[in-house]
């Protein structure tokens, strides 16, 4: 598991890292927008890319002024854009390797 994706912070925590109350965590809990994991005790535990995503939402609702609803639309696209971008990276890799390959037998 990636470091950042690594849970390590209990609500309590990640609310005061973060500047806000933990009502406000488990509201976005609530609607979807984060997904913490959960210890055996059923303690939710925040990990890095979830506060990022925290932080992102924040911004967005507080200091842009975006509505849920269009807080989930942006974050939904960001992660399509992320995996396509990956699917670029991959297919570049391929098309040096070709190359590559092609110059050696060429």
């Amino acid at each position: 598991m990636e470091k950042d994706m690594q849970p390590r912070y209990v609500i309590s925590v990640a609310a005061e890292m973060l500047g806000t109350q933990t009502y406000t965590l488990r509201y976005y809990e609530k609607v979807g927008v984060i997904n913490p994991a959960r210890s055996k005790g059923n303690i939710r535990l925040y990990s890095d890319m979830d506060l990022k995503i925290i932080k992102r939402v924040m911004t967005l609702m507080d200091e842009l002024g975006v509505n849920l609803a269009g807080v989930e639309v942006i974050l939904r696209m960001s992660q399509q854009i992320e995996q396509l971008q990956k699917t670029v990276e991959e297919l570049e890799r391929g098309i040096e390797i070709l190359r590559i390959e092609s110059n050696e037998t060429g």
